[in-house]
């Protein structure tokens, strides 16, 4: 008879059966085949093994990851770190095992260089991670091997923190490379690579309906600054300059540095010519205000030409060049004023290109001539001196006189070399002449503010024999009224040399009187002007009789300029003037002819 089976054994048996025991047991848990503990098992083994390979790839992961990565605990001790953060701070293997205080590392990195700069900045990263409650926090640390690391530092609720080390020189040191391929380095502006960029976009969107704008801004003197203050000086006018400009602007416009003291600004959307000419107004009229600059009071100006798109042109260099063409004409106008674009500049600008360029040939070859006016005693009608007075034999034009260009050799930079060169001149000329008679040489404001003229006084000097008292340096007020300070002290350095100073157009400015109380200066020019007057009524013969009594209670020789007939000289004899120049009395002449003068004169004699 066969046995019976656990699948024999129903629902229906008797209480006291052992399925009936299984039965009450099944009410109370639930019975486990064996088929369903081996399935299980193999769950369980799944699950190990997908954890397993689960950690397998976070390690794998954690091991190639480009970036340091710590975890610490809220002891501040090393959970985890990776092979990167270990490479990253070079730490030896046993300061990356799990348990290694913070402290220990931070040793260590103290120790190799590799510590930041700024622990202050450091530390701060923790502190406002815990205040801002578990934010995350990216900074830029700076380490003392001149490396950059970006910490993403993150908070764990339970204590503690996981962090991301990056070293982000090499990006930094790109990303700068860009933005300096494209802006100023000094004034951090928009360079002209970056310009035209913005102009070639406007220029696109631009319709006659919504015109645009280009502005070429040029800094009057600036030169001048850079010679009598130094570049650092200058490099900080130029950035002051930039935070005016750019706040006349609205925030979509342009300002842009092309480079020197040449800036453009670009207007897109202007609301026609008038909105552009206002503008420009306002640009020269905060560029004149002067400057504080490391103790110098400094004023220079603005000139300003203007482009209009697309009525001025409708591609990047048409709109560049013709603005430029507009400041070529501010300038020559008179400076500190702004011209709009009109067909036509370019042949003016091609004439303005062609003179700088044979006044440049005719510097670097000494293509000059001096020409010497004479001054004469009104008493006696003997000569005492002659005025200095600067010719250019300019190709294929003859004698040029230097009214025509002395500001372009201003605006170029050439007046230097050039008044350098009529001061050596002048004095060797004199030398030759007899010892009663004495040289005048006008300076230029730009030429007195320059360092070297001490110098260059003094080697003149030296290398013609002549005696400094037969030098007259001939100054206008406007030297004195743009750098007081700075001009007196070169004023007193050039008496020291023994030459002797005069007052240039006296009269014809607005401070000629305050002028006489800075400086004890030898001789007054009084300006032609007031010579002129002499032939009509009004109050110029007054004004001279009060000038030359000015001078005389001074103990200072006058002398009037622009003589050119008996009446005018008889009357300055009458008011009391010392000495006289002008046509009437000799006209400018060769060095030559000076010396033929002399001779005559001795043979007469």
């Amino acid at each position: 008879m066969r046995r019976p089976g656990p699948h024999d054994l129903g629902s229906g048996s008797r209480p006291g059966s052992t399925a009936g025991a299984h039965d009450r047991r099944s009410s109370a848990e639930p019975a486990t085949s064996p088929s369903d503990r081996a399935q299980e098992r193999i769950s369980r083994a799944a699950a190990e093994l997908a954890l397993a390979e689960q950690n397998r790839r976070f390690d794998a992961a954690l091991s190639n990851m480009p970036h340091g990565l710590c975890m610490f605990d809220g002891d501040t001790r090393l959970i985890l770190c990776n092979a990167a953060y270990g490479r990253l701070y070079a730490l030896p293997e046993h300061l990356t095992r799990p348990g290694t205080p913070l402290q220990e590392i931070l040793d260590h990195r103290i120790a190799n260089g590799t510590a930041p700069v700024d622990w202050e900045a450091y530390r701060d990263i923790v502190a406002e991670s815990e205040q801002r409650g578990g934010d995350l926090i990216n900074r830029h640390i700076q380490l003392q091997d001149g490396r950059t690391i970006q910490i993403t530092h993150n908070p764990i609720p339970e204590g503690g923190y996981v962090a991301s080390h990056e070293d982000v020189t090499e990006i930094l040191a790109a990303a700068a490379d860009r933005h300096l391929a494209r802006h100023d380095a000094l004034t951090g502006l928009p360079n002209r690579t970056l310009l035209r960029e913005r102009l070639g976009r406007a220029l696109v969107r631009s319709r006659k309906s919504n015109p645009l704008a280009v502005l070429c801004v040029d800094l009057d003197h600036f030169k001048e600054v850079n010679d009598t203050l130094g570049h650092p000086v200058g490099d900080q006018l130029l950035r002051a300059v930039t935070g005016r400009l750019s706040a006349c602007v609205r925030e979509r416009d342009t300002v842009a540095r092309l480079g020197g003291d040449e800036f453009v600004v670009l207007l897109p959307g202007v609301q026609g010519r008038k909105q552009a000419q206002d503008l420009a107004r306002r640009l020269i009229e905060t560029v004149g205000a002067p400057f504080e600059i490391q103790g110098h009071r400094i004023t220079i100006g603005a000139s300003i030409g203007l482009a209009m798109a697309p009525d001025d042109g409708d591609e990047v260099d048409a709109l560049l060049v013709n603005a430029d063409l507009a400041l070529y004409r501010a300038k020559a106008q008179g400076r500190a004023i702004a011209c709009f674009f009109e067909p036509g500049m370019d042949a003016r600008a091609e004439a303005r290109r062609k003179l700088e360029q044979d006044l440049r040939e005719a510097v670097t070859n000494e293509r000059f001539e001096l020409h010497y006016q004479p001054e004469v005693d009104t008493a006696t009608g003997a000569i005492v001196g002659f005025e200095a007075l600067l010719r250019w034999n300019r190709p294929d034009q003859g004698m040029v006189s230097a009214a025509d260009f002395i500001a372009l050799a201003e605006e170029t930079g050439l007046i230097a070399l050039l008044d350098e060169w009529v001061i050596g001149r002048a004095c060797a000329d004199a030398a030759r002449w007899p010892q009663a008679v004495r040289v005048a040489v006008n300076l230029s404001p730009a030429q007195f503010r320059n360092r070297t003229l001490i110098d260059t006084v003094a080697c003149a000097l030296a290398a013609s024999g002549l005696a400094p008292e037969r030098l007259e340096l001939e100054v206008s007020e406007s030297v004195l009224r743009s750098d007081g300070e700075r001009a007196l002290a070169t004023l007193h350095r050039l008496r020291d040399l023994g030459v002797r100073i005069a007052m240039d157009d006296f009269g014809a400015g607005y401070s000629s009187l305050g002028c006489l109380r800075q400086f004890a200066f030898d001789k007054i020019k009084i300006d032609p002007s007031f010579v002129a007057g002499l032939s009509e009524p009004g109050p110029c013969a007054a004004i001279i009789k009060a000038v030359t009594a000015l001078g005389a209670s001074l103990g200072v020789v006058t002398t009037a300029e622009g003589v050119e007939t008996a009446e005018q000289l008889a009357r300055l004899r009458e008011q009391g003037c010392d000495a006289a120049q002008g046509y009437l009395l000799g006209r400018a002449a060769p060095a030559s002819e000076v010396l033929a003068l002399f001779a005559e004169r001795r043979a007469d004699s």
